[in-house]
């Protein structure tokens, strides 16, 4: 089995997209709500991110031919893995009072993080089954 590297970027740079589009509003809602954390909107924003890793694996499974599942997990790995950067420089610029690493409210922990991976690849599989199911069915018919 060969990796379709062309599909694992289309899926990754989808799912980053996706994911930049949801944190602009995500952010956006925080600047005009005052408690914010005290709202569903966190858990909503949450679950936007999780459709977003679940594109991107969709995304990638539909435009590969073999190895739909590896793709679809690696394209959710790789949305995950180019929005890290960009959040770091979101940090940096916007996040003065917040560690990155440490503190009570630190942007990255290690919890968080691999969760993030664990979902990003399991719910890229999820997309790229439901691609390639569909893509099976309709050579089917």
């Amino acid at each position: 089995m060969t990796l379709d590297r062309r599909a694992v970027l289309r899926g990754a740079g989808v799912g980053t997209a996706l994911i930049v589009a949801i944190t602009i509003a995500g952010a956006i809602i925080d600047r005009s709500i005052d408690d914010f954390d005290d709202t569903g909107w966190p858990v909503t924003i949450f679950l936007a991110i999780l459709v977003a890793y679940t594109v991107a694996g969709w995304w990638a499974g539909r435009a590969t031919a073999t190895g739909p599942l590896t793709t679809g997990a690696l394209a959710g790995l790789g949305a995950f893995a180019v929005w890290v950067p960009l959040r770091v420089l979101i940090w940096a610029v916007r996040d003065d009072s917040r560690g990155l690493f440490t503190g009570d409210e630190a942007v990255f922990n290690l919890g968080g993080v691999f969760a993030n991976v664990v979902f990003a690849a399991t719910l890229g599989m999820v997309g790229a089954l439901v691609a390639a199911r569909r893509a099976a069915g309709e050579v089917a018919s």
